[in-house]
């Protein structure tokens, strides 16, 4: 097998064949970091081996993002290699310097150190990707919004502290307060403070306006490509758009475990003789993260099924915090089993069944609405009787004729 490691940067990517089972380099190549140029890597590395490729990137999205893409795009094997084991490996390597083509090299061998299964498979879902960047820019509103509310309530403890006093927290969030903010600063003579604390109202309603707009065409795309993880309890908008962005397609993790382990809620060994414990993971996709404590704390408050569960650990001898970890655990397996179950899109069969009241005989027709077929019964009371059965259910299967049971309770 030939793992190509690849360093990659804005204008050009270096590539660096490796044979998996010696570590010999086998051919280099540097490529621009182009179309063109990526297509060109892809139809080299046909002619190195017509045996099995993998390709490792180094794990820098904003400048491999288009190469990952291109290759999974051709059909491509590719996982993520860290940056801190490509350093780590080219440390230990017996060729001093750095160059691009030691940095390939040592990106390869660092794939064949830890093992291809065990690093991060590249995995293509555009969706989940749109979703990602609207959910990423609209993190970057919010932060600048912050910024802008920030210096406007230090402004308006220069004009006037008691109306900066009376600000709860998010309250310049809110349009009613924006509103008695400009009506005040409207009074006060117009100096140059007051002109910037204006300017800086203003920009705080801009970016408002922009990042509702942004979450609203969030719920709209994941209501459209997974509605059934905003109808899970303690997921809104915001969680959903995380979990599905900075997962990128759930069928890349054989199990929840791995899933676990990249949102940084599973459990790190640090057992020693007779002690047997584990400590907290601080590593993973922050982010993932993140969005499992806010369902852990909603469910908690919402959920009494999950309250009972909290309490069950507290009583076992865990502090809050442990309670939290061992919950976010399990909510990462049932994020897990949501992502990767695919949801049916078309819709479930529906029967309508309309009954009339009988003078002399019962009239019953049921119709199938998807598949357009309709059938009709004429059921007496005397027919019933003569059949010896004691549930009208009965008859009322023998209707469809096509091979179709309508199963009616008694």
């Amino acid at each position: 097998m030939i793992v190509i490691g690849a360093d990659t940067h804005k204008s050009t990517h270096t590539l660096a064949a490796v044979q998996a089972e010696t570590g010999r380099i086998v051919a280099t190549k540097t490529v621009k970091a182009d179309m063109p140029g990526m297509l060109g890597a892809w139809r080299w590395s046909h002619t190195l081996d017509d045996g099995q490729r993998v390709w490792a990137l180094e794990d820098c999205r904003h400048v491999s993002g288009r190469l990952e893409r291109c290759l999974v795009g051709q059909g491509e094997q590719v996982v993520r290699v860290a940056p801190r084991l490509m350093g780590a490996t080219r440390r230990a390597e017996r060729r001093p310097g750095k160059s691009d083509e030691i940095d390939a090299v040592a990106v390869a061998r660092a794939a064949i150190k830890e093992g291809i299964g065990e690093l991060p498979v590249a995995f293509l879902d555009e969706p989940s990707f749109e979703i990602r960047l609207l959910s990423d820019h609209r993190d970057d509103l919010v932060a600048e919004r912050t910024r802008h509310q920030n210096r406007l309530r230090w402004h308006l403890v220069e004009l006037d502290p008691d109306l900066e006093a009376k600000l709860p927290a998010r309250a310049l969030d809110r349009e009613c307060w924006c509103d008695r903010v400009a009506r005040r600063l409207a009074r006060l003579e117009q100096s140059a403070r007051v002109r910037v604390a204006r300017d800086e109202l203003r920009r705080i309603r801009e970016l408002t306006r922009a990042e509702r707009a942004l979450e609203r065409e969030l719920r709209d795309a994941i209501t459209e490509l997974r509605a059934d993880v905003l109808a899970e309890d303690g997921i809104g908008t915001i969680t959903a758009a995380t979990l599905i962005g900075h997962t990128a397609g759930a069928a890349r993790f054989p199990t929840d475990g791995h899933f676990a382990r990249l949102a940084g809620a599973a459990p790190i060994p640090a057992s020693s003789g007779r002690t047997k414990r584990v400590r907290l993971n601080r590593g993973g996709d922050r982010q993932l993260n993140c969005a499992l404590h806010r369902i852990a704390v909603t469910r908690a408050r919402t959920c009494p099924h999950t309250r009972a569960y909290l309490d069950r650990k507290l009583a076992e001898g865990k502090t809050n915090a442990e309670a939290y970890r061992c919950l976010k655990r399990h909510i990462a397996r049932r994020v897990w089993h949501l992502l990767s179950h695919t949801p049916d899109p078309r819709p479930a069969p529906t029967m309508t069944i309309h009954c009339n009241t009988p003078a002399t005989t019962l009239a019953l027709t049921y119709r199938y609405e998807n598949s357009g077929r309709e059938a009709l019964g004429m059921f007496g009371p005397a027919a019933w009787l003569a059949s010896g059965s004691r549930r009208p259910g009965a008859l009322w299967e023998n209707a469809d004729r096509a091979g179709r049971d309508l199963l009616l309770g008694p």
